[in-house]
């Protein structure tokens, strides 16, 4: 009987030993939303080419673990990303979902998510609140928000530039709406005055409309466009013969789309946590891969897909590849610690959301190309800017009809 238990032992021993590492080699499934067609396609080509480049670096593996991509087209439409992130978990198996690309599409699954406490890392979806006042336990993003980039923008509007009086127009979606209110907020509170806001329509045909509502009393126009609407928006603006200098939000004169402009972009000052132009190590290494790869700059959705491809690997390397307890594995994605990046050096407050430094850049042509020089740096910038977050989420969310408080 004892030889038998021994045996019987030993041989469950041998079947545990054969099956470990065919578990082990499972690979990781990873859903991956990008956008194919419509108002934000650039953008999504962007985030598939800025996630390949990180696959690549890690050879399709990390942490020991074979890395499976499943790539879902949402077409930047809500009620289509909903489906989409639910085929991925519940049909493909999807254990982790990188995207989607659009403030309203994260939102539109926000529920989901936390439904089924499925871990998720933001590349370019910027909305305020999946960070600040319903804090999304599974969520984690790899960029900035709306708005985090345009505090700066703002008060350097005032005190740098001494603006006075600013106009406003903007994509009518919350990416617009938090990126507007951001820049007013911080405007206002150095002594500016926002004196008109125009929203347009995200699948905007023309701006001409819009243009000729301008202030011709304001001191500049400050320009918040996602996709590909900034190269639309600035060449109208120079067609219609318009002279105020332009200030921009990051995607304005994203360098994914700056590539695709002239003249009309030079002197466009914005603001935003990446420049292909920022002079470190490891972005210059960064920007020639990708420049050699793809034969363009890395922009705003390029980095923010690549940078939340390393964000899986920072955490898959806490956790040895085992995401099997998904607390511990949101744990460490919400302890990422990456020294150097395109970005800089990166880590994450309690809300999952980066610390970032902020550049100041300028459109400038040199080297036979576009450029967003950068002109001044905000280091180590948090979303609450420096009002603290006790103090930052009392108030509420910014939105289209957001005001400062009287």
């Amino acid at each position: 009987m004892v030889r038998s238990r021994i045996l019987l032992s030993t041989t469950i021993l041998a079947a545990w030993a054969l099956a470990a590492p065919v578990q082990a080699a499972e690979p990781l499934k990873v859903g991956f939303m990008t956008v194919r067609s419509g108002a934000l396609a650039a953008g999504g080509r962007q985030m598939e080419e800025g996630l390949k480049l990180c696959m690549d670096e890690h050879k399709g593996e990390m942490a020991g673990r074979k890395i499976e991509i499943i790539t879902a087209d949402t077409a930047g439409q809500p009620a289509v990303t909903k489906t989409k992130a639910q085929e991925l978990v519940e049909r493909d198996g999807a254990q982790v979902l990188i995207g989607p690309l659009a403030a309203f599409e994260a939102l539109a699954i926000d529920d989901y998510i936390r439904q089924t406490k499925t871990p998720i890392i933001s590349p370019s979806a910027a909305a305020e609140d999946l960070t600040q006042r319903k804090p999304n336990p599974w969520f984690v993003r790899a960029v900035g928000t709306s708005a985090q980039a345009h505090h700066p923008l703002g008060e350097y509007a005032a005190k740098d530039l001494h603006y006075k009086k600013i106009a406003i127009i903007a994509d009518d979606f919350a990416f617009g709406h938090e990126i507007a209110a951001g820049f007013q907020r911080t405007f206002e509170q150095n002594g500016g005055k926002v004196v008109q806001k125009l929203w347009s329509p995200l699948n905007a045909a023309e701006y001409g409309t819009y243009i000729t509502q301008i202030d011709p009393n304001v001191d500049a126009v400050f320009a918040a466009f996602a996709g590909g609407n900034g190269i639309k928006f600035l060449g109208e603006y120079k067609n219609y013969g318009m002279q105020k200098p332009v200030l921009g939000a990051m995607t304005t004169v994203d360098e994914g789309i700056l590539k695709r402009m002239g003249s009309e972009a030079v002197g466009v000052i914005s603001s935003g946590w990446y420049s292909a132009a920022t002079d470190t190590p490891a972005n210059k290494k960064f920007v020639e891969t990708v420049r050699k790869a793809y034969g363009a700059d890395p922009g705003y959705y390029t980095v923010g897909a690549y940078m939340a491809c390393q964000f899986l690997n920072n955490a898959l390397e806490q956790v040895k590849g085992d995401i099997s307890n998904k607390e511990a594995f949101m744990k460490a994605l919400r302890n990422v610690d990456i020294p150097q990046s395109p970005y800089g050096p990166v880590k994450l407050d309690k809300y999952g959301q980066p610390i970032l430094d902020i550049a100041i850049r300028k459109v400038e042509k040199k080297d036979g190309r576009l450029q967003n020089v950068v002109i001044k740096t905000y280091p180590a910038v948090s979303q609450f800017w420096t009002y603290g977050a006790d103090e930052f989420l009392k108030s509420p969310v910014y939105s289209r009809d957001w005001a400062p408080a009287k």
